[in-house]
């Protein structure tokens, strides 16, 4: 598969590049990142160049499509769909999402797993896509929450990571949902 870029208002979704390499050590340093993803801690120019090379033979073999997404030309993050499985009645992909501290709270992931959402149902005629976090990253749930993804319960340390087993919440959005959102029994607000 050729790597797509996508655009919404705000933002420019795009393969991350070689140019890309420094803004993401940059933005793998706080400590949020590792403490709610799989990414490395500590994290070096290594670990983010051979990131990109990997993302570039994922979209090479279809098997992930991850996108580094811009604000202004700055580096507010990255989303992606993973595990992407095609199927003749629909296939399935899980998306996955990180931003950068500076870009927080402004509707950043929102507007760019929103975007991917809308491409992954529509160019790649996907059926469901899942979702999956730590318990208790909050933000990631909201978003999720926000695009209307559905929360489907806890899987007791179904969550590997470089720290080891943790529990995690799960959630999931058909392509025939209803994307407003509703209530989720582990957010409050």
């Amino acid at each position: 598969m050729h790597p797509v870029t996508l655009r919404t208002d705000r933002l420019v979704l795009s393969i991350p590049t070689e140019a890309d390499i420094d803004a993401i050590t940059a933005a793998c340093q706080d400590p949020e990142i590792p403490r709610w993803t799989t990414v490395p801690s500590p994290y070096s120019a290594d670990d983010a160049a051979d990131f990109v090379q990997l993302v570039a033979g994922w979209w090479n073999e279809g098997v992930e499509t991850v996108w580094a997404v811009r604000k202004d030309g700055a580096l507010a993050g990255m989303v992606g769909l993973h595990r992407i499985k095609p199927h003749p009645h629909g296939g399935e992909a899980e998306i996955g999402f990180w931003g950068a501290a500076e870009h927080r709270g402004q509707g950043v992931m929102g507007e760019a797993a929103r975007a991917v959402v809308d491409w992954a149902f529509d160019e790649l005629r996907l059926a469901r896509i899942g979702w999956r976090a730590i318990v208790g990253n909050v933000p990631s749930a909201r978003t999720a929450r926000s695009l209307g993804f559905r929360y489907e319960g806890m899987l007791r340390q179904g969550e590997s990571t470089p720290r080891g087993r943790e529990d995690g919440w799960i959630a999931g959005l058909l392509s025939t949902d209803d994307r407003t959102p509703v209530s989720w029994p582990v957010l409050t607000s």
